[in-house]
């Protein structure tokens, strides 16, 4: 009997613009994606703007700092003119003094500097995390390329303009989102798409104006080693937790805030992340009348995270859109029970073992929080039922693996390409 040789192991360049990897799904999505790749016997090399990831042993980075103008820790940071030299940077500069995010396009640009200055470092394959830069069109005529997008820009568009106030405002919130002309030309254009649920690619197909069937869809893992119960800490009665990884309105933060001023039993709002002393969602906390019945975690680690879920009788996912929601599976993974939205791919990930409600609806929210605190024997039901779903359909090993059968069709279709 012959005997096939099994394909040999890539050499895949992750571009991430940029990369927290610990906040936000993108800066996630590229931490576990790489580990898992690298479990599967691939080298992987990540390209990154700032912050600098924190990656997993045995993955590479190639660090593109750029002048990184939004860095909390030095905000409002005026380029010294030695830095405006680089075009590149002076490019950079002028989107950000106009109120635009210029980060999506400035990396794609160092990106494809680095990678033609040193003969394409060797990869055999690109995989670009949704910053969908016009330079990756210049990639993809040298290596196979892949991009991953997440959800469409313009529903955090969308939300933003409507939620500000004032025609000044408005213009200020639509000029942010400067990368969305960018984007849907360049998606349009990429023969190998993946996204991370149904929903996703519907949206997509939708706002960005890119044929469905040429879009893959692969579901985000879960660590479910690390989000798992904990023994020891008992859940406690009324304390609801909401992960708010950004001051935006897409999150739903407001509503929910709305939802919890309407009930009339004890709890406590426990908020993982930070809210800004001047934003939105603080004054909406005050005017309510909740600030004692408030608390905010800042940012903590992941194994904080993972007793706060321990110590919650409910998590809440308010979110007016999701492409995928990590908040929802490490909750379910962790055994709390969820509340989430219908908005976006909440349903695919919460299925029936959650309570979900439309997008927006404080009443429909707070009746579903009030029956979970009033019902623990059906919260205790629709945890176990959450851990038990996460195990049997988001794995990073699987997604890793289907990942690479799209590295390898995007590799043969080049080669044909390239010898035709």
């Amino acid at each position: 009997m012959a005997h096939t040789n099994p394909e040999p192991p890539l050499h895949i360049g992750l571009l991430s613009y940029r990369t927290n990897p610990y906040s936000g799904g993108q800066g996630i999505y590229v931490r576990h994606l790489a580990a898992h790749l690298r479990d599967l016997g691939h080298r992987v090399t990540v390209i990154s703007g700032p912050p600098r990831p924190a990656l997993p042993e045995g993955v590479g980075l190639l660090y593109l700092p750029g002048l990184d103008l939004y860095n909390p820790q030095h905000p409002f940071r005026l380029p010294r003119p030695a830095e405006l030299a680089d075009p590149v940077n002076l490019l950079e500069w002028l989107g950000v003094a106009s109120g635009g995010f210029p980060e999506p396009l400035v990396f794609g640009l160092r990106a494809a500097s680095l990678l033609n200055g040193k003969a394409g470092l060797g990869f055999d394959v690109l995989h670009d995390n949704q910053s969908l830069s016009y330079a990756l069109l210049l990639m993809a005529r040298r290596t196979p390329l892949v991009a991953t997008i997440h959800h469409p820009l313009t529903m955090d568009r969308r939300w933003a303009v409507r939620a500000a106030k004032g025609l000044f405002a408005k213009l200020q919130r639509w000029r942010w989102y400067s990368p969305i002309g960018m984007q849907k030309r360049v998606a349009r254009r990429l023969p190998y798409l993946i996204t991370v649920s149904e929903a996703a690619r519907r949206d997509f197909a939708r706002e960005y104006g890119v044929p469905a069937a040429r879009m893959r869809v692969i579901a985000h893992g879960i660590d479910t080693e690390r989000f798992r119960p904990l023994a020891g800490i008992p859940r406690e009665p009324g304390r609801i937790l909401v992960v708010h990884s950004a001051e935006v309105p897409l999150k739903g933060l407001g509503v929910l805030l709305q939802a919890l001023a309407a009930i009339d039993r004890p709890f406590r709002l426990v908020v993982v992340g930070e809210l800004r002393r001047d934003g939105e969602s603080a004054r909406t906390a005050a005017a309510l009348g909740l600030n004692g019945r408030l608390e905010v975690t800042g940012r903590i680690s992941e194994e904080e995270l993972v007793r706060q879920y321990a110590r919650a009788c409910v998590a809440v996912v308010p979110s007016l859109y999701e492409g995928f929601g990590f908040p929802a599976g490490e909750a379910m993974a962790c055994g709390v029970p969820v509340v989430a939205t219908t908005a976006g791919a909440l349903p695919e990930v919460v299925g029936e073992a959650g309570l979900l409600v439309p997008p927006g609806d404080a009443a429909a929210l707070r009746g579903a929080l009030a029956r979970l605190i009033d019902e623990p024997e059906t919260a205790r039901r629709l945890g176990a039922a959450g851990r038990e779903r996460v195990l049997r359909l988001f794995s990073w090993r699987r997604a890793a693996r289907q990942t690479v059968s799209v590295y390898r069709e995007a590799i043969r279709d080049h080669r044909r390409f390239r010898a035709a």
